[in-house]
Order: C-alpha cells, then sequence, then structure tokens
C-alpha cells in the first residue's frame, strides 16, 4: 500500500484496515447506545452508568496489558482482542438488563465514543511505532488517526439508518437495535482474520526489556498525569453524551444527530493530516498546544447558543481544531522513550486517561438529568485548556531527538 510517495508496509496496513472496521462499529454504536438504553427503558443516569463502565474496564483491561504485554506476541494479543470485541458485541444484542450490560460494557470493548480509549490502542501503537522510521512517526500516526475518525464518522452517519427501516419497512426498533450490535460482533471477527496475518516483522528485533518501564519511568508517568486531566475533561463530552444533550436541549431526530456527528468527523479527519506539516514546522508540543486551545474556547461557548445552527457551528469549528493533538501526542510519548518500553508507555498514558475519563460520564449524566443546560461541556472546556496550559509549561523544551537534529 503507498500513500503519494509513502509506502505504507503490510503489517501497518492491516492495522489500519482493522483500525477502521473497529471505528465504523464505534461510530454507530456510540450514538445508538443511547438509543438502544433508552428504548429498554433506562435514563440519562443509567446510560452514564453504562458509559463510565464501558471506560473504566477499557482502562482496567489496558492496564493489564501495559503490565504483560512485553511478555506475549503483538499477534497474540490482538487477535485475543478481536475474540472480546465479537462477543462484546453479541452479548448487548441478547442481554436487556441493567446490571448485566454494566458487567458486560466494564469486560468488553464497546466504545461510548468515536474515538478508540481501547485495550487495542496500546498493541496497535507499538506496532506502528516500530514499522516507521522517525521522520515518519507523525505521519503514519495521523494517517492511524485519519483511518479512525474518518471511518467513524461514516460510522456516525450509518446510525441514521435504523430511522430509515423503520419509516420504510415499519420494523421493530429494538430488532434492528440488536442487528447493529450483531454487526458490531462481525467487525471483531473481521478484525481477527486481519491480525492473523501479520508477520514476524510485527514484533521487530527489540530486546524483551525485564520491566515494563525504565529509563523513562518519569516523564511517562507525569504525561499520564496530565492526560488524565484533559480525559477527564473528555469523558464530560463522549459521543454518547453529547448525542444526548442534543437530543434533550434540541429535540434532535435521530438521522439529523447521524449527519451532524458525520460532518464532525469529517472535519477532524482533515485536521489529523494538517497536523504533520505544522508539528514539523513549529514542534509537537506547540501544535498540540496551540490547536487544542481554542477548540475548548469553542466548546465552552456551545451551550451558550440560542439555536442549533450556531451550536453546531462551534462543535464543527471545535472539530477542526480538537484532534491535531491526537497524532502529534502519540508521536511524542513513542519519540520520549526507548523502543523497548513502547508498548507499556503507550499503555501508562492511555490508562490514566480512561480511568478518569470512566468517571467523568457518570457526573455528565447525572448534570444532564438535573437541566438540559450544558454544564458538561462548559466544565470539559475548561479542564481540558488547563491541561493545555500545563503542558506547555511542563513540556516546552522536551523535545523529540528529531526535533533536536533539525534545530540549527
Amino acid at each position: 500500500m503507498q500513500v503519494r510517495n509513502w509506502h505504507i508496509p503490510p503489517d501497518a496496513a492491516r492495522v489500519l484496515v482493522a483500525r477502521a472496521l473497529r471505528a465504523f462499529g464505534d461510530g454507530a454504536i456510540s450514538l445508538l447506545l443511547p438509543v438502544y438504553l433508552t428504548a429498554l427503558g433506562f435514563d440519562a443516569f443509567h446510560v452514564g452508568i453504562i458509559a463510565a463502565a464501558t471506560l473504566l474496564g477499557s482502562a482496567a483491561v489496558t492496564l493489564l496489558m501495559g503490565i504483560v504485554a512485553h511478555r506475549f506476541t503483538r499477534r497474540g494479543t490482538l487477535l485475543a482482542a478481536s475474540v472480546l470485541m465479537t462477543a462484546t458485541g453479541l452479548a448487548f444484542a441478547f442481554v436487556t438488563d441493567f446490571w448485566p450490560l454494566v458487567l458486560i460494557a466494564f469486560v468488553g470493548t464497546l466504545n461510548p465514543s468515536s474515538g478508540d480509549v481501547s485495550l487495542f490502542l496500546p498493541l496497535e501503537q507499538a506496532l506502528l511505532s516500530h514499522t516507521a522510521a522517525d521522520r515518519e512517526r507523525t505521519r503514519v500516526f495521523a494517517w492511524y488517526s485519519l483511518t479512525g475518525s474518518l471511518v467513524g464518522a461514516l460510522g456516525s452517519l450509518f446510525a441514521g439508518l435504523p430511522k430509515l427501516l423503520i419509516a420504510r419497512y415499519g420494523l421493530g426498533l429494538l430488532p434492528i437495535l440488536d442487528a447493529m450490535f450483531i454487526l458490531y460482533a462481525l467487525f471483531g471477527l473481521a478484525s481477527f482474520a486481519l491480525y492473523r496475518r501479520l508477520t514476524p516483522v510485527a514484533e521487530g528485533e527489540v530486546e524483551k526489556p525485564a520491566a515494563p518501564l525504565g529509563p523513562s519511568k518519569r516523564i511517562v508517568y507525569t504525561i499520564a498525569a496530565l492526560f488524565s486531566l484533559d480525559a477527564f475533561g473528555g469523558g464530560l463530552v463522549v459521543q454518547t453524551l453529547l448525542a444526548l444533550w442534543l437530543f434533550k436541549r434540541y429535540s434532535l431526530p435521530l438521522d439529523t444527530a447521524a449527519v451532524i456527528f458525520f460532518w464532525m468527523g469529517v472535519l477532524s479527519s482533515i485536521s489529523f493530516l494538517i497536523a504533520v506539516p505544522i508539528s514539523r514546522r513549529i514542534g509537537l508540543i506547540n501544535t498540540m498546544v496551540f490547536t487544542h486551545l481554542p477548540s475548548n474556547v469553542c466548546l465552552m461557548l456551545v451551550p451558550l447558543m440560542p439555536n442549533l445552527g450556531l451550536a453546531v457551528a462551534l462543535l464543527f469549528a471545535r472539530s477542526a481544531l480538537s484532534q491535531m493533538d491526537v497524532p502529534t501526542r502519540t508521536s511524542y510519548v513513542m519519540a520520549v522513550v526507548t523502543p523497548g518500553e513502547r508498548a507499556a508507555a503507550a499503555s501508562v498514558t492511555a490508562v490514566p486517561r480512561s480511568l478518569a475519563a470512566a468517571v467523568s460520564p457518570v457526573l455528565a449524566g447525572a448534570l444532564l438529568t438535573l437541566t438540559s443546560f450544558g454544564w458538561p461541556l462548559v466544565i470539559a472546556g475548561a479542564l481540558k485548556a488547563a491541561y493545555d496550559l500545563l503542558l506547555l509549561a511542563m513540556f516546552r523544551n522536551v523535545r523529540p531527538p528529531e526535533e533536536d537534529a533539525r534545530r540549527p
């Protein structure tokens, strides 16, 4: 596979296709989940609990992967994750009681947001870091993020299908939603088939360390603490709860919401590629901060808008800016640790994000039960802006080797 003059290695291409399948499923399910749970008779608070359980469970499994991943092959762990994804989809299709759903959400791979927060992430990031040269690392993560965002946007658009089927054929809502979860399970099987074809090259020749983290432990823990602040804010506005707020505040139809989230995903996708030339010009940390900060201002202003049109315009503006930090953030973490620590570093920086993001949906669900104003959006923007300023203050002088090499 080749993009312009950049050759994508076969194993990396397989990871990108698997990422696309997972993103499509996440994009659809994140919008359909509140509809499904509401149809089962649950309120916003219960939706928040289940969304929190998915994130908390992802954090626990990702932490486990970070501790033990260096002992196993990447191929084997990715195959196991694919089996878990299939089981999650099937379980949600056939279980309707609240507490069993909470348990399934905790142990499974379901994602309440279009962005990936699953155990696949650290495994794939370590694999992609091995396949890319240092000068191409940000680019490969930009394409990884682009694939997830753009296909996730298509998944969000696909979430409008149930309403069309109901209107055209008179089908029941719950059977259609059950079929969507079964489709999610089939994506897990397809991912399994892709990961089975990973070659020995994917494992690399890096000597397996005795411990997951060594010389880079201090910087990884510091970054992880900062990322958790950003993630706590992000958990207040995961796509499931943002969609729920739009449903409550503006009585937004599901098919209209699907179109809105599709275009939000498209705008995010464009920003991933723009981040590559910007980061080469001003550096990874500056790109992360100076694109992310204005997006958070937009987020805080959304609930103040008097109508849906202005609120959506600000959400679009936020989407065009908020994701430039994703490939640069991943590239930065992979650059400042040793090759043998990459899987653990990806896991340790992802776990606090998942833990922090797992707590906040419950708070957001409670706030949305009390009022439709949109306090979760205001609080999220403020916390994420604070993260931007702290990151700049603490890491603006900690540069990856390739950036130091470019300095005169």
